[in-house]
This record gives structure tokens, sequence and C-alpha cells, in this order.
């Protein structure tokens, strides 16, 4: 199970940092040509503050069970993540855009939480 979640919050945390990445570097007026309608709905602030949480969600997957202090922020970070797509998905929906990438990124995390919380507590 210990190689399970590793897999899983690695694939994640490349997905997410990807995100987060883009947001946090590039202008919000550049994101929509990228395939990010939904920041023109969004302050470059908010946009900017959703990337952060995305970068910090994705190194919160990784770190603390690499290091071993504190593990059992690691399922916590994949609810958090979970919740942030949940956000995305109701954005994405009254849109009327395509949500099944962060639907992906959603359930993708709440596996990841529930296998971090078996691995952390079990």
């Amino acid at each position: 199970m210990v190689v399970a979640v590793w897999i899983v919050n690695v694939v994640l945390a490349l997905a997410y940092l990807f995100a987060g990445g883009l947001k946090l570097v590039r202008p919000r007026e550049t994101l929509p040509a990228l395939g990010m309608a939904w920041t023109e709905d969004f302050s470059d602030g908010a946009v900017k503050a959703i990337g952060a949480a995305e970068v910090l969600g994705a190194i919160a997957l990784i770190v603390p069970l690499a290091t071993g202090f504190a593990p059992i922020l690691t399922p916590i970070a994949a609810v958090a993540l979970a919740v942030l797509m949940a956000g995305a998905i109701v954005t994405h929906v009254r849109r009327r855009e395509h949500f099944v990438p962060p639907l992906v990124l959603g359930i993708i995390s709440i596996g990841s939480a529930i296998l971090g919380f078996l691995v952390v507590l079990g």
C-alpha cells in the first residue's frame, strides 16, 4: 500500500506543480490562451493564491511522508486539494466549461487521502 501511495502522490504532485506553477509564474492575462479561461473571472491575486495553494499542496503530498516528519500532513494535503478541486468544478460548471480534469484530480486526491490515512494511521 505504501508503494501505491507514492505512485499516486508523485503523479498528483507533478500535476499540481505544473498547474499551480503556471498560475504563479505567468501573468493572468496569458492564462486563457493556455486553456484557463476561468481566470478571466478572477483577480490576479486570487489566481496567484490558487496557484500557491496547488504548489504547496503538491509539496505537502511528498515532503512529510518522505521525511517522516508529521506524515499525517500528507493525506490532509490530499483532502485540501480535493476541496480545491471541488471549487474548480463549481467554477467550470458555472462557466459551462469542461470540468472533467478537476473532477479526475479531485477523485485521485480523495484516493490519495484514503490511502495516505491507511498508511499513516494503519
